[in-house]
């Protein structure tokens, strides 16, 4: 698609929260959350002729590596959000995307995003084959207080489940998609501090595809003075998944 005459290089895009969205309190799920986030940044993508669609012509997909999401707040049933997104850094294969939420004028969560041109064919990253130069480039404006970061993993961690890989976890790119790993360590969190909004951050990193049928373990720890967990997922010994919540 070329690029939209409505395109800027910050995008601002409405949500209405919807109850399948929703936890049994009404609060919009860490996972929806989620994909609200990365729905936006597919939207400015695409005005911007750098989507899904038009970088599929050279086999490419933009794939996240890194994400860290800090929340004062989650909105509930039936609010309105506004998602708002720019570009911190782009160049050859990489990129850092901010976004931030808010309900009215108020700013409830930052998130900060970093992302790796992939070839849907090769399985690989490599430099992206689309112009970009029309992006205006925001270093300095961040949206998160801290900045995205190598989970420390411990290879000791208590191993909690294991899960096989099915149709239902795969997105358009073939492999399982972001949000699903994340999904699938909340079920193993105490739905008590979920409820309750005890999450203050979260970070993920993303190592390693997983794709349909791989058979994966999925590893708990508390810090020690518990003010954080963190899990990771592995398949065979290979970590491909890290997921650090930080509590209120």
């Amino acid at each position: 698609m070329p690029i939209s005459p409505n395109f800027t290089s910050v995008l601002s895009k409405d949500w209405e929260i919807n109850f399948t969205q929703c936890t049994p309190n009404g609060s919009l799920k860490y996972t929806d959350l989620c994909n609200i986030l990365q729905l936006t940044a597919a939207a400015h993508s695409e005005v911007g002729g750098i989507s899904f669609y038009d970088m599929q012509e050279f086999h490419q997909a933009w794939v996240l590596s890194r994400m860290r999401v800090e929340i004062s707040a989650l909105p509930k049933w039936g609010d309105t959000v506004t998602v708002k997104t720019w570009i911190n850094s782009l160049e050859n294969s990489r990129s850092v995307r901010a976004l931030e939420m808010y309900v009215k004028d108020k700013k409830i969560v930052g998130c900060e995003t970093f992302w790796a041109v992939f070839n849907t064919q090769l399985r690989r990253p490599e430099a992206l084959a689309l112009p970009y130069e029309h992006f205006e480039l925001f270093p300095e404006i961040r949206a998160t207080e801290e900045g995205f970061s190598k989970i420390n993993i411990n290879h000791e961690k208590e191993a909690v489940f294991e899960k096989v890989v099915y149709l239902s976890d795969l997105d358009i790119v073939n492999h399982v998609n972001n949000v699903k790993y994340l999904e699938w360590c909340l079920d193993h969190v105490d739905e008590k501090r979920i409820l309750k909004q005890e999450v203050k951050s979260f970070e993920m990193n993303f190592m390693k595809e997983l794709s349909l049928k791989d058979v994966v373990v999925i590893h708990e720890s508390e810090n020690d003075d518990n003010s954080a967990v963190t899990f990771s997922i592995t398949k065979g010994d290979k970590s491909c998944f890290a997921l650090q919540l930080n509590w209120k």
